[in-house]
C-alpha cells in the first residue's frame, strides 16, 4: 500500500509511547538518534518517592527511534522518560499522575463509564445548525448555589447545569482548555486530597496547613499534557482514572440532552520551552526559529510550535483523532490557528472527516505577533478560502458592533460609530455579496469564506471584555436600560446572521466582570457568573432563549450556503445608525415568505421604507414572540430607539 509524504518522513509507532501488557510493558520514544543515555524510570507514585526501576532505552531500526521493555506486571505504577533534559512523561502520554510530571499505567477500558459504547453526539446537518456557548468550568458553576462539583467536569452532569442549557436552547458547548496545564497546582486545591494521596510519597519538609490550599484560577491556555483531562476539574487529580472517568461522564450527559462538545486545542505554544514535554525528549525540533537562531515568538507566549516539522503535525493529527475516538468529542476549536500552517490544519480536516464529517472545526484567524513561516502559508483569516470545512471567528462584525479589541474605551456601531458595511459583511458570513462594500469594511478588503459557515459571528468571548462591560467601558454614563437595550441589539445582530453564531457563558444573565479585560488568571470573584441574575433581569434571559429558538425555528436564518446567501439575502437603503436586511421569497424553505430584520442603534425611533406589505411583527423593543406581537401594513417601519424590528409575511 502506498504511504503519503507525511507518513513516510515520520516513524510509524501510532502514538502509543506505551504499551502494555500484563506480561511486560514496551516504551517507545522519539529522540534524537545521537542522543546518549535515554532512560525510563518506573515509580509506584505519582509524586515523590524514588524510583523503583531505570531502564535503558535502545536505538531501533527506525531513525530517531528509541525502545525499551520492562517484564512484569506494571498497572498501576508510573512512569517518566529522560534523555538528559529532566525527566519527562513523553509527549504523548494518556494519563498522567497529579500535576501530570508522570505518565500513568492504567486500563483505558475501565474509566468508561457506563452505556459508553453508545454514546453519540446529536445529529447536525450543517454547522449552521450550532449554536456555540462558551464555558470555563469554574466560570460557570462554581458559584451556583445548589452545584454538588462547583468548577468541576461533574458539575455539567448535574441537572440545574443541564435544564439552564436546555432552556436556553444552545445545541453547542465550547469548553476552554480541558486538558492537562501547568498554572494550576493541583496539589492544592484539596488539602484531604492531600494528606490522603501525597503526605507520605513528598520529601520532608514544612507541613502545608490547610490555608494554603485555595481556588485557584486560570482559563489553561498553556499545555502541559496535551491528552489528558486536566485534574483541576475532576474530584481527585492524584487518581489518573477519575479525571478521565468525570470527562466522559460530563461528555455523555451533554449527549444525552441533545448538546455538542467542542474541545478548545492549544497547539501553537507549550507553557514553557525547557520544562516541555517537546523539548525534554526531542530539543528544538518541536519549535520554530527565527533567522538569527532565536525561538520564533508568534503566539505571544515566548515560543511557537513547528507545525510544519512533520512529527509535529503527525503529534496534532493523532492527537486530534485521540479526543474524538477516546472522548467522544463533537469539534475543536484551535487557539491562535494562524500559528499553524495551512497544510496541517487541511490534513487535520482530511483525517477527521473519515471518523466524521460533521465534527465541526473552528479557530482563531490570527496570531499574536510575527511567525516563523510567511503569512501566504498559515491558518490567517486572509486564508480560510484555502481551507474548506475549516471556520474563523470575525473580528469585523464583532469590532463594527462594540469597538476594535485595541482601545476598550473605543465604541463601535452600537455607540455611534459608521461601521454599518462591516456589519453586513458579517450578516452574509464574511462570502463575496454585491451588496457589500468591501472597501468600507474594517480589516479585510476581500472577503475571505467560500462559504457562511467558515465565519463564527460573535460580539464576546472569553478573550477581552465581554459585552456588558465593554458597552459600560466605551458608552460613557450609559443607563441600565440603554445597556439591555444595546445589549439584546447585538445579540439580534450575532444569531440573524448567515455565519455560525458563538455566545460567551453568562451573557444571557447580563454577565460583567467588573471591567477587567484580560481575566486568564484573576479570582472567581471576577470570573463566576452571577446566578441571580437570571430572575433579577427575566427579560434578558427571554429574549437570548427566544432569540435562539427563533435561529432554529427558521432556516432562512441559516442558509449555511454562500449561493443562497445571495439569492435570497438583499439589504435595504437606511440611514448609517440602521443595518436592514430582507430574506426572501422562502430563504431556505422557511415558512415566512419575507423576513425583514432591522437593526437600529440610534437612540431615537427610526423610520425605514420596507417593500410594501401586510406583515407580523414577531420582534419588537426588546421582545419576541413568533405568533405574532402586532401587525404592520405598508411600505414604512417604525424602529424603536436601540432595539431590533423584525417582521415576516
Amino acid at each position: 500500500m502506498a504511504v503519503t509524504t507525511l507518513q513516510a518522513q515520520v516513524p510509524d509507532f501510532r502514538f502509543n509511547e506505551m504499551e502494555y501488557t500484563p506480561q511486560q510493558t514496551t516504551f517507545r520514544l522519539f529522540a534524537p538518534s545521537k542522543a546518549k543515555g535515554i532512560k525510563v524510570r518506573i515509580y509506584k507514585e505519582g509524586i515523590g518517592g524514588k524510583a523503583i526501576k531505570t531502564i535503558s532505552m535502545k536505538r531501533t531500526g527506525e531513525p530517531d527511534m528509541w525502545s525499551a521493555s520492562v517484564k512484569g506486571d506494571l498497572m498501576g505504577k508510573y512512569y517518566t522518560f529522560d534523555m538528559g533534559k529532566g525527566e519527562t512523561p513523553g509527549v504523548f502520554a494518556k494519563a498522567v499522575g497529579v500535576n501530570g510530571k508522570r505518565g500513568a499505567i492504567i486500563d483505558l477500558s475501565k474509566t468508561s463509564p457506563e452505556h459508553w459504547c453508545c454514546d453519540k453526539g446529536p445529529v447536525t446537518k450543517s454547522p449552521a445548525d450550532l449554536v456555540v456557548y462558551e464555558m470555563h468550568h469554574r466560570d460557570f458553576s462554581v458559584n451556583r448555589k445548589d452545584a454538588k462539583y462547583p468548577g468541576k467536569f461533574l458539575a455539567l452532569t448535574e441537572p440545574w447545569a443541564i435544564e439552564h442549557l436546555k432552556q436556553l436552547g444552545v445545541n453547542a458547548i465550547h469548553i476552554l482548555p480541558s486538558y492537562d496545564y501547568g498554572s494550576v497546582d493541583e496539589t492544592r486545591i484539596d488539602p484531604d486530597l492531600y494528606y490522603e494521596h501525597a503526605y507520605e510519597s513528598l520529601p520532608k519538609g514544612v507541613i502545608p496547613a490547610r490555608q494554603d490550599f485555595s481556588p485557584q484560577y486560570n482559563w489553561g491556555y498553556d499545555p502541559v499534557n496535551y491528552n489528558v483531562p486536566e485534574g483541576g476539574y475532576s474530584t481527585d487529580p492524584y487518581s489518573p482514572e477519575v479525571r478521565i472517568r468525570e470527562f466522559k461522564q460530563m461528555v455523555q450527559a451533554l449527549h444525552k440532552a441533545g448538546i455538542r462538545v467542542i474541545l478548545d486545542v492549544v497547539y501553537n505554544h507549550t507553557y514553557d520551552i525547557d520544562h516541555s514535554n517537546f523539548q525534554r525528549t526531542y530539543p528544538d525540533y518541536y519549535y520554530r526559529k527565527t533567522s538569527d537562531g532565536k525561538y520564533s515568538n508568534g503566539s505571544g507566549c515566548g515560543n511557537e510550535t513547528a507545525s510544519d516539522q512533520p512529527m509535529m503535525r503527525r503529534f496534532m493529527i493523532e492527537s486530534v483523532k485521540y479526543w474524538i475516538n477516546e472522548y467522544h468529542i463533537d469539534g475543536l476549536r484551535f487557539d491562535l490557528m494562524g500559528c499553524h500552517d495551512i497544510e496541517t490544519m487541511n490534513e487535520i480536516r482530511k483525517a477527521v472527516d473519515a471518523i466524521d464529517p460533521t465534527i465541526f472545526i473552528y479557530g482563531e484567524g490570527w496570531s499574536a505577533g510575527a511567525c516563523g513561516l510567511p503569512n501566504d502559508q498559515l491558518g490567517m483569516k486572509a486564508n480560510i478560502n484555502c481551507m474548506p470545512g475549516i471556520a474563523a471567528f470575525s473580528d469585523e462584525i464583532r469590532d463594527a458592533l462594540r469597538g476594535p479589541f485595541s482601545d476598550d474605551k473605543e465604541c463601535g456601531w452600537l455607540g455611534g460609530k459608521a461601521e454599518k458595511e462591516s456589519i453586513k459583511f458579517g450578516i452574509v458570513g464574511a462570502i463575496a455579496h454585491p451588496q457589500v462594500d468591501m472597501k468600507k469594511v474594517n480589516y479585510s478588503k476581500e472577503p475571505w469564506a467560500n462559504e457562511p459557515t467558515q465565519m463564527m459571528s460573535y460580539v464576546s468571548c472569553h478573550d477581552d471584555m465581554c459585552l456588558v462591560d465593554r458597552l459600560k467601558a466605551s458608552i460613557p454614563n450609559i443607563t441600565e436600560d440603554e445597556l439591555i437595550r444595546l445589549d439584546l441589539l447585538a445579540q439580534t445582530a450575532v444569531f440573524t446572521s448567515q455565519g455560525v453564531p458563538f455566545m460567551l457563558s453568562g451573557e444571557e444573565l447580563l454577565r460583567d466582570k467588573k471591567g477587567v479585560h484580560n481575566s486568564f488568571e484573576s479570582p472567581d470573584s471576577i470570573n463566576q457568573l452571577n446566578w441571580d441574575n437570571k430572575t433579577k433581569y427575566p427579560q434578558v434571559f427571554k429574549y437570548y432563549q427566544d432569540l435562539i429558538a427563533l435561529r432554529k425555528n427558521h432556516p432562512a436564518f441559516r442558509l449555511g450556503d454562500a449561493n443562497l446567501v445571495r439569492k435570497h439575502l438583499e439589504f435595504l437603503d437606511a440611514p448609517e445608525s440602521i443595518v436592514a436586511f430582507r430574506l426572501k421569497n422562502y430563504a431556505g424553505r422557511d415558512d415566512w415568505h419575507n423576513i425583514i430584520v432591522i437593526l437600529n442603534a440610534a437612540k431615537t425611533e427610526m423610520k425605514v421604507d420596507i417593500p410594501s406589505g401586510n406583515y407580523t411583527i414577531v420582534c419588537c423593543d426588546g421582545q419576541i414572540n413568533e405568533k405574532g406581537l402586532g401587525k404592520l401594513k405598508g411600505n414604512k417601519a417604525v424602529v424603536d430607539p436601540q432595539s431590533a424590528l423584525i417582521i415576516h409575511d
